[in-house]
């Protein structure tokens, strides 16, 4: 019987710690910005080739890669 008002007191403190974080990321304003991460996506951002022998993408021009068929 012991055990079971141990898992309980130890969940409540575990949800009031989880429910202080919640409360404090809002105050803090992690969830004011609810647009910009669906059209983040949409946005063009500019490509870097990682090495010489990776593919690139370019506008102008179409995938080019070394290794050919």
């Amino acid at each position: 019987m012991k055990i079971i008002f141990f898992l309980i007191a130890t969940s409540l403190l575990l949800a009031l710690g989880f429910l202080a974080a919640f409360f404090w990321a809002v105050r803090n304003g992690q969830y004011e910005d609810e647009y910009t991460p669906s059209v983040r996506i949409l946005l063009d951002e500019p490509t870097k080739a990682i090495a010489d022998n990776q593919p690139t993408i370019n506008d102008n021009q179409p995938l080019t890669t070394t290794n050919q068929l």
